[in-house]
């Protein structure tokens, strides 16, 4: 099985926590943020992830902010973007599809076994 480099942002973190077990448990390699400019921070310094998941509700900057300032930025090109949020409106997973995610979790309808789950078939997804 491969692994992969994951990037976790929520400002919650007891889920940050949680998620983030899954995936180590799994073999992956992750780092977890608790806000959306530590996020961006280190994708315009290090190497970038395979994926990110990103939470829209946080504070200081969203989600939102977050996918728009990556698209601007043209930082994390060839990783995948992946929203994990509460927000589940039609317009919030079309907006966050059109800032350049790959997918689009509702945390509340998701364990997260298919939080992880889903995020590998995202990221093994061929474009």
């Amino acid at each position: 099985m491969a692994t992969y480099s994951i990037y976790l942002t929520d400002d919650d973190r007891f889920l940050l926590d949680m998620y983030a077990l899954k995936f180590k448990n799994a073999g992956h390699e992750v780092t977890v943020f608790q806000d959306g400019n530590a996020l961006l921070d280190a994708l315009r310094t290090k190497p970038a992830p395979d994926a990110l998941l990103v939470d829209i509700v946080m504070p200081e900057i969203d989600g939102f902010q977050v996918l728009e300032t990556i698209k601007k930025e043209n930082l994390a090109a060839n990783t995948k973007k992946i929203v994990l949020s509460n927000q589940g409106q039609e317009s919030d997973i079309e907006k966050a599809k059109g800032l350049g995610a790959a997918g689009y979790i509702i945390k509340a309808s998701a364990i997260p076994s298919e939080v992880y789950t889903e995020t590998l078939a995202i990221i093994e997804k061929k474009p």
